[in-house]
């Protein structure tokens, strides 16, 4: 049971600040110095304000160790399951690049719970104040903020560690609405309906909710019109395909963000300045000079080193993306440089340290999307595809013009989406599985049975409670 505490409850401390509270309000900023403060701390707005920063540093995944945001396993792990990266000094057994899941299985669980928990420690907080302590216009944004991060890491768990892709299923998400405690670590999972209906509700409220306007790295209601489009694309249920278009449309049309004229700007100059950011994730101050962080990552290799494959390589053939996003071959391991993020020959800068949870690009590409499944206008699909692609510098479109099935255009919309998207935020990896198990075989041999789609439960989950319910099919619980 204490092991769990420990794996868990890291998320029940929402993290408060030593520093001013404008100071807290305005940027993600440097670690608190006491990061111990749970939902009993919530007094006022103020503190319920500097809880909710804690909860950002729980999605951003800030280490209390070293002060750096660690949001690199949300990029790699899809990329590497896709077939576009992998470890760039060799992959052995149960390596993810051959879609083998046992060795990833505890890669999201910690994480998706800890920012869970944190929201559900702020709210739980902000329930047990006597009505009217925090008037319902400053109480419901910071709700529906911990709301967005809620679904968003019940989200997380749903697509890496249940059926997502089986509205029927019962292998869905634990869902908790409460900070754990020892007394109710027993819990059982909930069916992917339900836990689809979850995610929506929170949502549907952050929505209604969330601000217009906020600095990059906080939730807006656009951010969750993009991550409920995202939700809806995977659960593909009468009405969904529909529901996506109005979303997309409405953020396409009436919010304040724009493409990029050329993507790579994002990614050289701009970061999350550029005016299609949605959510970024910022660097912590000095990160750019930590000699572990991100970039090093990428080039020239730090405590690790992720690198582009061929296939990543070869999906950029004849596209002006190849130039800078696949740096030098190197031949000892048959992997490129990843220079997506960081050019050869370069040293970290906060634009390089910047992550990207949700751009524009994704909500043009959900559109096109859900066009070609709802039975939308090819002719409108296309258009999209190729308003993506001149942003990426593509000026030839012959191999799209001839493409006249929906099926080949929706693995055209797979190929574009892992182009513009590659180690952002997984989304290269679910548009993937949304074609059908024979096409995804296709373009990855290796993946060949629906139950490779997602991870194990770690095995923590069932020494410690009892209630969880079945691992999901195709792993043994081994404990």
């Amino acid at each position: 049971m204490k092991r769990k505490l420990i794996y868990i409850l890291f998320g029940l401390t929402a993290i408060t600040s030593s520093v001013s509270l404008t100071s807290c309000e305005s940027q993600l900023g440097a670690l608190p110095e006491n990061a111990k403060v749970d939902g009993n701390t919530v007094l006022d707005a103020p503190t319920a304000r500097i809880a909710l920063n804690g909860i950002y540093f729980r999605f951003a995944n800030v280490s209390q160790d070293n002060g750096i945001t660690q949001w690199t396993n949300n990029e790699r792990l899809p990329a590497q399951l896709t077939g576009y990266m992998m470890y760039g000094y060799g992959t052995g057994a149960g390596a993810p690049e051959d879609n083998q899941m046992l060795s990833s299985s505890d890669i999201y669980w910690s994480y998706s719970y800890g920012i869970i928990n944190a929201a559900n420690s702020l709210i739980g907080g902000m329930d047990k104040l006597p009505q009217g302590r925090i008037p319902t216009a400053e109480r419901e944004p910071i709700e529906a903020e911990a709301r967005f991060l809620r679904a968003y890491g019940h989200f997380k768990l749903l697509t890496f560690y249940g059926q997502w892709f089986d509205y029927s299923s019962p292998y869905g998400v634990l869902l908790r609405y409460e900070a754990v405690t020892i007394g109710n670590i027993p819990k059982a999972r909930s069916s992917v309906a339900e836990s689809y209906t979850s995610i929506l509700q929170d949502l549907d409220y952050a929505i209604l909710h969330c601000p217009a306007q906020h600095e990059k790295y906080y939730a807006t209601l656009w951010a969750a019109r993009a991550l409920k489009a995202r939700v809806l694309m995977c659960r593909g249920q009468a009405g969904d395909y529909a529901e996506v278009i109005k979303l997309t449309d409405a953020i396409i049309n009436d919010s304040p963000y724009q493409l990029e004229p050329l993507a790579k700007d994002i990614f050289r100059t701009k970061g999350a300045s550029s005016s299609e950011v949605i959510l970024s994730i910022t660097p912590q101050p000095n990160q750019p000079a930590y000699a572990y962080s991100r970039s090093r990552q990428f080039y020239p290799g730090a405590s690790s080193l992720y690198c582009a494959t061929q296939g990543l390589r070869d999906l950029l053939t004849a596209d002006p993306r190849q130039d800078w996003m696949v740096g030098s071959f190197r031949k000892n391991y048959a992997n490129y440089f990843f220079t997506k993020y960081i050019a050869e020959g370069t040293v970290p800068t906060v634009v390089s340290e910047t992550y990207y949870a949700i751009r524009l690009t994704e909500v043009h590409l959900l559109k096109a999307e859900a066009l070609l499944r709802n039975n939308g206008s090819i002719a409108e699909a296309k258009a999209i595809l190729k308003e993506i692609g001149t942003h990426n510098g593509l000026s030839d479109f012959s191999k799209l013009d001839a493409l006249t099935s929906r099926e080949d255009i929706l693995k055209y919309n797979y190929q574009e989406t892992s182009k513009s998207l590659v180690a952002e935020d997984g989304q290269e990896w679910l548009c993937l599985l949304r074609l059908p198990l024979a096409t995804v075989t296709s373009i990855r041999p290796k993946l060949t049975n629906i139950q490779q789609y997602i991870l194990p439960v770690p095995k923590s989950e069932f020494a410690d409670n009892s209630k969880f319910g079945e691992q999901n099919p195709g792993y043994n619980i081994d404990l």
